[in-house]
C-alpha cells in the first residue's frame, strides 16, 4: 500500500476524555474509515508511526437521525479502532505525523 492509502485508512485520532483514560493503558483511539479492516488499520499505524501493535479493535456506531425545524436529517456512520500498542511503544496524538 502507499502511504496516500494509510491516509485514506486512519482519518483522525479521538481526543476525548474516555480516549484519553485508555492513553494510561497504552491504547490509542483513531477514527477509520468503514471498509477497513483490523489487518489495514495495523499495517498503515504502524507504518506512519513506526510503532508496533499488539491489537486492534473496531466499533461501528450508527448516525443518529435527527430533527431540525421539521426537517429530517441522519448523521453519518462512522468507525472507531482502538489499538493496543506493544510495551514501550507511544503514539503523540496531539503532535503531528
Amino acid at each position: 500500500m502507499s502511504e496516500k492509502n494509510y491516509f485514506d485508512i486512519l482519518m483522525s485520532p479521538v481526543v476525548t476524555e474516555k480516549s484519553s483514560m485508555l492513553s494510561e493503558s497504552n491504547k490509542v483511539v483513531f477514527k477509520v474509515s468503514l471498509k477497513s479492516s483490523k489487518q489495514e488499520i495495523k499495517k498503515s499505524i504502524e507504518a506512519l508511526f513506526k510503532v508496533n501493535v499488539k491489537s486492534v479493535n473496531t466499533l461501528r456506531r450508527k448516525g443518529k437521525t435527527t430533527n431540525f425545524k421539521n426537517i429530517k436529517g441522519k448523521r453519518k456512520d462512522f468507525k472507531h479502532a482502538i489499538v493496543t500498542l506493544e510495551e514501550g511503544q507511544s503514539i503523540d496524538v496531539m503532535g503531528g505525523v
